[in-house]
C-alpha cells in the first residue's frame, strides 16, 4: 500500500503504536487505510486475527516493529501492563518504580524514515510508543510533504523536554495546538456531521487516542497559549505525579478520591492548516472491525 499525495494521502493514517487496534478500529469505521504499527508480537499477532478482511482487502497493513534509530534489531520491554511496553530503558525504570515490571526482548527494528518511503506521508500520524514518539516527528524532517495533523503523547517528566517537542513541531511548519486530556477519552463523541471521514457514533475504550484533526472537540491554540496550559498541568504532576509525596498520600484516599485527584496524562495534537478536513460517506463497517 502506497498512498501519493492526493485524494489516497488524504485517506491514510499511521497508528504508530497501535496496540489492541482501539484507535485502529476507529480509523477503519471512518473509512480510512490504516498503517498499523506495533512493536508487541502477542499485539501485533492479535491485530492480524482481529482485523484479518481489512489486511485482505487492502485497508490495512500492520507492521510488526519497533520505531527506533536504525533498522535491524532493538531491546523492548515487555510490560504486564501492554500499554506501557517501550524501548526506552528510563521508562522501563520508572514503570518498575510503579510496581509494573518488565521483560526484556528482542525485536524487529525500523526508522521511520523506512516506513514513510515505503507507505507514503500520511493525513493523520497518530503516535504512542511510550518514550520513543519524537523519533516519529524528527523523521518528518526528512520528508517533502507532511501529514496534516499530527498526536504524541506529551512527555510528562521534563518540562525542557515537553518545550522541546512543541520547538520540533513549530520548526516543521505545525502552528495550532491542541491538549487533550487522555483520561477523558471515554466522554469524547464525534460531532455530527463528521468532518474527518464518515461519521459512525463511535465509543471509545479507555486507552485510545480517540477524535482528531477537525473532529477535536476544544479550540486550536498558538504554542505560547499550548505550553501555558501545560504550565499548568505540570504544576500538577509536581503536586501529585508519580513517586511524589503527594501521590504517596493520596493514595490513602478514597480510590474515587484519589482518581480524580491523579493527574492523567495528556496527547498534544498539531496541525498545519493547509489542508482541509475530509468528509466521507458512511459505509457499512467490516465484520472484522464492528
Amino acid at each position: 500500500m502506497k498512498m501519493e499525495r492526493g485524494e489516497e494521502f488524504m485517506k491514510l493514517i499511521f497508528d504508530v503504536g497501535a496496540h489492541k487496534g482501539e484507535d485502529t478500529e476507529f480509523y477503519l469505521k471512518k473509512g480510512f487505510n490504516v498503517v498499523a504499527v506495533e512493536a508487541n508480537a502477542t499485539l501485533a499477532q492479535e491485530l492480524r486475527q482481529r482485523f484479518h478482511d481489512s489486511i485482505l482487502s487492502g485497508c490495512l497493513v500492520v507492521v510488526e516493529a519497533a520505531v527506533a534509530e536504525h533498522d535491524g534489531q532493538v531491546e523492548f520491554f515487555v510490560n504486564e501492563q501492554s500499554v506501557y511496553g517501550t524501548i526506552n530503558p528510563s521508562w522501563a525504570d520508572r514503570n518498575n518504580k510503579n510496581a509494573f515490571p518488565s521483560t526484556k526482548v528482542c525485536v524487529a527494528a525500523v526508522r521511520f524514515q523506512k516506513l514513510l518511503m515505503e507507505y507514503g506521508v500520511p493525513y493523520y500520524l497518530k503516535i504512542d510508543i511510550e518514550g520513543a514518539d519524537m523519533l516519529c516527528v524528527r523523521a518528518l524532517e526528512d520528508v517533502s510533504s507532511l501529514p496534516a495533523f499530527v498526536s504524541v503523547e506529551s512527555n510528562k517528566t521534563s518540562w525542557r523536554e515537553l518545550v522541546s517537542e512543541f520547538d520540533v513541531l513549530e520548526r516543521l511548519g505545525y502552528k495550532r495546538f491542541q491538549v487533550i486530556n487522555q483520561a477523558r477519552i471515554k466522554t469524547q463523541k464525534e460531532p455530527t456531521p463528521a468532518q474527518e471521514g464518515a461519521f459512525v457514533n463511535h465509543c471509545f475504550q479507555g486507552g485510545s487516542s480517540g477524535l482528531f484533526g477537525a473532529d477535536l472537540p476544544g479550540p486550536w491554540l498558538t504554542k505560547r497559549q499550548a505550553l501555558l496550559k501545560y504550565a499548568i498541568i505540570f504544576m500538577h504532576y509536581k503536586l501529585l505525579g508519580d513517586n511524589t509525596l503527594g501521590s504517596r498520600i493520596a493514595r490513602q484516599l478514597p480510590l474515587r478520591l484519589y482518581r480524580i485527584l491523579k493527574p492523567g496524562w495528556y496527547d498534544t495534537h498539531a496541525a498545519l492548516g493547509e489542508l482541509q478536513p475530509l468528509a466521507m460517506s458512511a459505509s457499512k463497517p467490516d465484520s472484522d472491525h464492528e
